[in-house]
């Protein structure tokens, strides 16, 4: 009986790290994509300020929502 608790401990100590290493992974991704969708937010808003500049106005803009950076595990 002891042995049996002793390796399903094992294979749970393992699962957990393998669930935290997905876990950093999808972390990591977030990261990236948040910053990817930041600068494409700002190339957007430069091309319609420049469009407005040059026009007089810019074509109706699209609502872009603004990005905030939302804090992980709240």
């Amino acid at each position: 009986m002891k042995q049996q608790l002793e390796q399903r401990l094992a294979e749970l100590k393992s699962e957990f790290a393998s669930g935290q290493k997905v876990l950093a992974d999808l972390e990591s991704k977030q990261v990236s994509v948040r910053e990817t969708l930041l600068r494409i937010q700002g190339a957007i808003q430069v091309l319609e300020e420049e469009l407005t500049k040059n026009n007089g106005t810019a074509s109706k803009p699209e609502k872009v929502e603004v990005l905030e950076k939302e804090e992980i595990g709240s």
